[in-house]
């Protein structure tokens, strides 16, 4: 495989392996090393890619791993995150936002491994049943019995939530 073939194949996925890594890991910073590490690892071995029918499904699978590995083994660093100042003119709102996606994030990295993953590739990642069974090695039922699975779940988290909520406004009202 040559650089133009690699180019057309594999990097044309960069951006949805980085918005996974992203999803996986939680921080950009990762990601972007995650994604980095991924291509020098599939460019050393690009005479061995030309045997792989779906490219898209060996990348984001290959993503998947390589993020799976990161997490099970942390690196220790003395950084200060680089978005540690702010010029947002409206900071209440952003806050409140920042709370509200924060919260749903926590009640999705709550949900059972296998229907986060699922849930963030259809939802989040706009990919189609057909791609996310062939990555997750399932049946397209089994991916949209697990998707549906996972949005009933994260609406009754929700609900379950907005009901605790009111509950601790009522009581100081």
């Amino acid at each position: 495989m040559n650089v133009r073939e690699f180019q057309h194949q594999i990097l044309c996925h960069s951006d949805k392996s980085y918005r996974m890594a992203l999803s996986i890991l939680k921080e950009e910073n990762s990601a972007k090393d995650a994604l980095q590490e991924l291509m020098m690892k599939l460019w050393e071995k690009r005479d061995q890619l030309e045997a792989i029918t779906n490219h898209q499904a060996f990348v984001l699978t290959s993503m998947r791993n390589l993020c799976l590995d990161m997490i099970r083994k942390p690196i220790y660093t003395d950084e200060i995150p680089a978005d540690t100042e702010s010029n947002i003119p409206n900071p209440y709102q952003q806050t409140e936002q920042v709370d509200m996606i924060n919260h749903i994030c926590n009640l999705i990295d709550a949900l059972p491994e296998l229907q986060r993953t699922i849930l963030r590739m259809k939802d989040v990642e706009e990919m189609e049943l057909k791609e996310i069974a062939q990555i997750m090695s399932m049946t397209e039922n089994a991916v949209t019995v697990n998707l549906s699975r996972a949005r009933k779940r994260l609406r009754d988290m929700i609900m379950h939530s907005r009901q605790e909520e009111n509950k601790v406004y009522e009581r100081y009202r």
